[in-house]
């Protein structure tokens, strides 16, 4: 078994373990942290790599509520003006990546609040954030896995309780959805080892909306690290603009499913599929003839979907890793943690 299927299994008890901080120790910070941003003229939801791929999900609950937000990576960040008004809520699940660390020192300069979103204890985003949120999770062994997972829930619990309040009510569904992954991710890996949607050397490409577009674009970026092979995510409407140009009877394509789009998702499953290319789709209570793969998830709320619905696209990389002959467990290029913000960090 590999390090990264290791960690994938053991994730629903790093979400609950999350989930747990955040009603109880953590949930004094998160008020304080909520009334900050909520306050703030000028807001930002930044990270790096899978922390950028979390903060999405953040970042579609709080315009879905009506709080305006800006979206940059945190190395496009630190381009531009932050007035001393602002709020910046970074996420890094080390919090020592060097765009992180030189971020948090633009937001202090500029007399800004800076809100971290962080696993590690010791990072420089823990140490020197304004309001620090560090969410307990086990180190992954390489690829983000339960660290994304859980600055996702976090983040998203933020976005949450800027509004109205992370409730206990809502804590109870969230951890009954993930009472139920283990008995779905073993029929997930059922699927994956005897799908033709997964195969070697071919194209694909991961549409979602909403807070699934987070899950989406965190598959993109598996498919890279962990089988070592392109991908491409986008929003799901956009694949319609041009982009179904590429359909052949080789491309893969995923495809999130949620309310309150579901028709319109399913059409476009179907379509792609009536035009030759391999069709996956990921959702609650889907028609069984959705697509030629039909991933179920758990009963989960629906605005919270990302909590479990990048679980089957993390174990179908870990399987193409397979198919593919990459070695998931190993980085060639790149160091855990990047801590040069020059070339490509390349490990000796």
């Amino acid at each position: 078994m590999t390090k990264f299927l290791q960690d994938i299994l053991r994730q629903p008890s790093e979400m609950q373990r999350a989930l747990d901080y955040l009603q109880g120790d953590g949930a004094a910070t998160l008020v304080t942290a909520a009334t900050a941003f909520g306050k703030a003229r000028t807001r930002y939801v930044t990270g790096m790599g899978a922390s950028w791929n979390a903060a999405l999900a953040a970042a579609a609950y709080f315009h879905r509520e009506g709080t305006s937000v800006s979206m940059l990576d945190a190395s496009e960040l630190l381009t531009a003006k932050i007035d001393s008004g602002a709020a910046v809520v970074i996420l890094s699940r080390s919090g020592a990546s060097a765009e992180i660390v030189t971020l948090l020192e633009k937001v202090r300069e500029a007399g800004a609040i800076s809100i971290g979103v962080t696993n590690f204890p010791d990072g420089a985003l823990a140490q020197r954030a304004d309001i620090p949120i560090i969410v307990p999770a086990t180190p992954d062994h390489g690829i983000s896995v339960g660290t994304y997972s859980t600055l996702a829930l976090a983040a998203t619990a933020l976005a949450h309780s800027v509004t109205q309040t992370f409730t206990a009510v809502l804590a109870q569904e969230l951890a009954q959805s993930l009472a139920a992954l283990p008995e779905a991710m073993t029929l997930w890996r059922e699927q994956m080892a005897s799908t033709e949607w997964l195969a070697a050397g071919k194209p694909c490409y991961f549409l979602a909306r909403g807070s699934s577009l987070a899950s989406a674009h965190e598959a993109h970026l598996l498919w890279q690290e962990g089988a070592k092979t392109p991908a491409t995510a986008m929003a799901l409407d956009s694949f319609r603009h041009g982009p179904q140009e590429v359909i052949t009877n080789e491309l893969r394509v995923a495809i999130w499913v949620g309310e309150p789009t579901r028709d319109k998702d399913l059409a476009l499953a179907r379509d792609i599929r009536r035009l030759g290319a391999h069709v996956l789709v990921i959702g609650q209570e889907l028609p069984v003839d959705s697509a030629e793969q039909v991933l179920q998830l758990p009963r989960t709320p629906t605005r919270w979907q990302f909590v479990t619905d990048v679980v089957p696209v993390q174990l179908a990389a870990e399987r193409l890793a397979s198919l593919s002959g990459a070695d998931c467990d190993t980085f060639r290029f790149a160091s855990y943690v990047v801590r040069s913000d020059t070339g490509l960090s390349l490990v000796s």
